[in-house]
């Protein structure tokens, strides 16, 4: 089973993800942007104020590539439960937005350019904020973390749920967090019993 955990910047989901791993020890835990070289082209992407989105997105696309050839397919035959923080669905809310104006239809574009590789989740938890929290929450340290960037993306995740609500499940990332990671604990174990 592929889990991913999905929402803006200071949603809370790496937190989520953290404390998933003391609840499932044998599940494969992995992210977007990897610690890869890809993922490190990425890291260094972010930084730049003025790295061209197109070719961003393809320095994501190409670390998302080499992340389920090396590690998220390679555990889903084993059988493992595989849980990332962040995956496709980021790439779409986010790089959707950063082509805003750059292609036609840019949320169509990405998935687009990843529908003949990807691996679909089977479950993606979308820790729902909004904007201005979650880049107070986040710091606002680069590009992706303000306000207005994010407004953007939060629009994009909410065209994401409308189109596959049955992956989805809004988590309201406002509660304290013991309250959010509980809930997220509860979702995946339902989840998990469903397929027994």
């Amino acid at each position: 089973m592929l889990l991913t955990l999905e929402g803006i910047d200071g949603s809370g989901k790496t937190t989520v993800w953290e404390a998933l791993q003391a609840e499932y020890p044998d599940a494969t835990f992995t992210r977007e942007p990897t610690d890869s070289w890809y993922g490190e082209a990425v890291e260094r992407s972010i930084a730049d104020d003025d790295a061209d989105p197109l070719a961003e997105c393809f320095l994501y696309t190409a670390d998302h590539a080499d992340h389920l050839s090396r590690v998220v397919e390679p555990a889903l035959e084993r059988g493992d439960l595989v849980i990332s923080d962040r995956y496709a669905d980021s790439r779409y809310a986010y790089q959707g937005a950063t082509l805003d104006g750059e292609v036609v239809r840019p949320l169509e574009y990405v998935r687009g350019i990843h529908a003949a590789f990807t691996v679909e989740p089977d479950l993606t938890l979308y820790f729902d904020v909004d904007p201005e929290t979650g880049a107070e929450r986040a710091g606002a340290t680069n590009k992706f973390e303000r306000a207005a960037m994010l407004a953007a993306v939060r629009e994009n995740y909410e065209r994401l749920l409308e189109a596959e609500p049955e992956r989805f499940v809004r988590i309201d990332a406002t509660q304290p967090p013991e309250d959010v990671i509980e809930a997220a604990i509860r979702i995946v174990d339902d989840a998990l019993s469903a397929r027994d």
